[in-house]
């Protein structure tokens, strides 16, 4: 199980690979393919290490940029692995029809939208003062 780690607290997600496959989009689809270009914050600190308490603010705002951008793609545009591109998601095209865009494809083990729990994370770091970061279980 990963997840995000806020002190003593964990935002669970799912699969290292789920997790993998979300910034594998927002690389290739919002950052053309060159990783942390456009979001350092959350692509290179936050995925590769620590996100610091007090770069927070900062990346909430990549975050509400790469949500509302991600409306623009159609589910197909999802990129499992960067590292490889022939990879698909294991459940292929059958998605649910919730699922209208990049924007609202990502969903926890749990049924909550991956957004939501890294905004959650995100006012627990802040309302704790505590560095998050990538954590598995």
């Amino acid at each position: 199980m990963t997840g995000l780690k806020v002190g003593p607290i964990f935002y669970k997600i799912g699969t290292g690979d789920f997790l993998h496959s979300f910034f594998s989009t927002i690389a290739y689809n919002l950052e053309n393919n060159k990783w942390g270009s456009r979001f350092p914050l959350l692509m290179n600190e936050l995925y590769y290490k620590t996100l610091p308490a007090d770069k927070v603010d900062e990346a909430i705002n990549e975050l509400k940029t790469i949500q509302k951008e991600l409306e623009e793609y159609s589910p197909s545009m999802v990129v499992w692995d960067i590292e490889d591109l022939s990879k698909q998601p294991p459940w292929g095209d059958n998605i649910a029809e919730r699922i209208t865009d990049l924007s609202n494809y990502f969903y926890t083990n749990d049924g909550e939208d991956l957004f939501n729990v890294f905004y959650k994370a995100f006012d627990a770091a802040k309302s704790v003062n505590k560095d998050i970061n990538i954590h598995s279980m």
